[in-house]
């Protein structure tokens, strides 16, 4: 089982960036994916999921509005679209699997059972 994130990047406030996340050896397409995000010194916390079905859920207010996530399980792979970014957004961003047993989105990060390795988001000027 694998999930593997890219895309995180230097950039400037006001700016653009695709975080993808690429899964192998799980169905991918039975399974919720949340992106999550953890900035030096704090919590890790929710961004926003989507469902098996691709029911969406935000779990940031910040990132409601700017930010889109979506999925294609024909490459078995999960996106955040980032938009508007602003210096509070830096932070490593995961992704996360939790199998959905039809009860769609999980909130908490200890109820996902695959993550990936992260990758850095620095916004910046």
């Amino acid at each position: 089982v694998q999930l593997v994130e890219s895309g995180g990047d230097l950039v400037q406030p006001g700016g653009s960036l695709r975080l993808s996340c690429a899964a192998s050896g799980f169905t991918f397409s039975s399974y919720a994916i949340g992106w999550f995000r953890q900035a030096p010194g704090k919590e890790r916390e929710g961004v926003q999921c989507i469902s098996s079905s691709s029911g969406r859920t935000n779990f940031a207010d910040s990132a409601k509005g700017r930010f889109t996530i979506s999925r294609d399980n024909a490459k078995n792979t999960a996106y955040l679209e980032m938009n508007s970014l602003k210096p509070e957004d830096t932070a490593v961003y995961y992704c996360a699997a939790n199998r959905d047993w039809g009860t769609g989105c999980r909130h908490h990060p200890w109820e996902y059972d695959y993550w990936g390795q992260g990758t850095q988001v620095t916004v910046s000027s």
